[in-house]
């Protein structure tokens, strides 16, 4: 079985890849004979042509030959070789309607897409994320963000650091004030921005703490589900019910907003979930926030103030309190300052390439040579010009034009 990891094509340009040069060099050595890696020639990939070529590992102008085809963003619908088997990130499970015609054209043309986001283990668990990425680069952003915003400090762009231990020596430089920061989410990408927030020395504090005591030192709270949601009918709240029926709770994150001035988003949102907050609540003299890193990203969703994605090269812009509209980058006056980048882990591929790549190797290329893998068979969206069972949801998201 022939393997290729594509060029990433879709714009801004993407520098992370699947594996990288020495885990393809492994895999060729312990697969040999049964599967082949091979690497498409590009000019932005984190680790360059020549580093995969030191790997022994060849590298093509023309990757067609190739049976199974790894990326990480979305491929460009010209890009997409028929009748080809793709592993990428396809943003459509939410029927996102920027990527409605990248689904057509899978089906068009005959394409088996499996999607890192739904590839889990029999426990439903995820095997695959960037998440841990994500979380650590959002977090960093967050405090450049308040730095740029505050002129308190300024520190280098994640993006111009070399590696985490760079990164992390950056935000050791900065002495912040007894700031108050929320971080919502407990999962892999919560988990990497409290060790952005632990490796700083700030302080983690109870939520009781964080909302009636007052501090003379910068400290966070971890935000799970369960401390900003409550069941309509009662105030009660039960995590089971919250993620089978979502519908039925409301947010009660408003005494946080009061005390908090630094949000980092990192929960992953239903959208039959309730918001954190309505925009409305933002021209509030109660609403304390000034600086939200959203790193999840979900458009006008679970954190309303992102009203579309921000890039690495534009990475933060401005919601005006009074009318929740956006008015541009750094407003010192009467503003929220948004840090939606919803490629956070690019800015440090060769890192996150290589923790992605070693998830991959342990939980999905084993599965290639599988004549029927669970795993990749529950990550299928489409096959033979078709959606799988599990997703035939998506059927009218594909047929519709709205």
């Amino acid at each position: 079985m022939k393997i290729g990891i594509i060029r990433e094509g879709k714009n801004p340009p993407d520098k992370r890849a699947p594996f990288s040069p020495e885990q393809l060099q492994n895999l060729n050595e312990e697969y040999q004979g049964k599967l082949h890696f091979y690497v498409e020639s590009s000019p932005i990939r984190g680790y360059s042509d020549e580093e995969y070529e030191s790997a022994g590992v060849e590298v093509l102008e023309d990757i067609s030959g190739c049976d199974v085809l790894f990326g990480v963003k979305e491929v460009p619908i010209e890009k997409l070789i028929p009748n080809k088997t793709y592993f990428f990130f396809s943003h459509t499970i939410k029927k996102q309607p920027y990527n409605r015609n990248l689904l057509r054209a899978v089906l068009e043309k005959n394409i088996r897409l499996i999607d890192y986001e739904v590839l889990t283990d029999d426990n439903k668990q995820r095997v695959v994320a960037f998440g841990r990425w994500a979380g650590v680069v959002g977090a960093y952003n967050a405090f450049w963000t308040y730095g740029q915003k505050t002129d308190l400090f300024h520190i280098k762009r994640a993006h111009e650091c070399f590696d985490l231990v760079e990164l992390k020596a950056e935000l050791n430089k900065i002495q912040l004030p007894p700031v108050k920061i929320i971080l919502t989410g407990t999962g892999r990408v919560g988990g990497g921005s409290k060790e952005i927030l632990d490796s700083m020395g700030i302080r983690k504090v109870s939520t009781e703490e964080f909302l009636h005591q007052y501090f003379e030192e910068p400290v966070y709270v971890q935000l799970d589900v369960g401390d900003y949601n409550r069941r309509r009918t009662d105030g009660a709240f039960s995590k089971e019910e919250f993620y089978t029926k979502p519908e039925l709770y409301e947010s009660h994150f408003a005494k946080f907003a009061e005390e908090g001035e630094i949000l980092i988003g990192a929960v992953y949102w239903d959208p039959k979930a309730p918001q954190l907050f309505q925009k409305s609540e933002i021209a509030s003299p109660d609403f304390s926030i000034s600086v939200i890193a959203d790193i999840t990203c979900d458009i006008d969703g679970y954190i309303p103030t992102t009203v579309r994605p921000s890039t690495i090269a534009s990475p933060v812009y401005d919601i005006d309190r009074d009318s929740g509209e956006e008015i541009g980058a750094f407003g010192k006056q009467n503003s929220i300052s948004v840090m939606a980048i919803d490629n956070l882990p690019c800015e440090l591929p060769r890192e996150a390439t290589k923790d992605f790549g070693r998830q991959l190797s342990e939980w999905i290329v084993p599965e290639l040579l599988k004549e029927n893998s669970a795993i990749l068979e529950r990550a299928t969206i489409a096959r033979d010009g078709d959606l799988t069972l599990e997703f035939m949801y998506l059927e009218d998201y594909v047929a519709n034009e709205e």
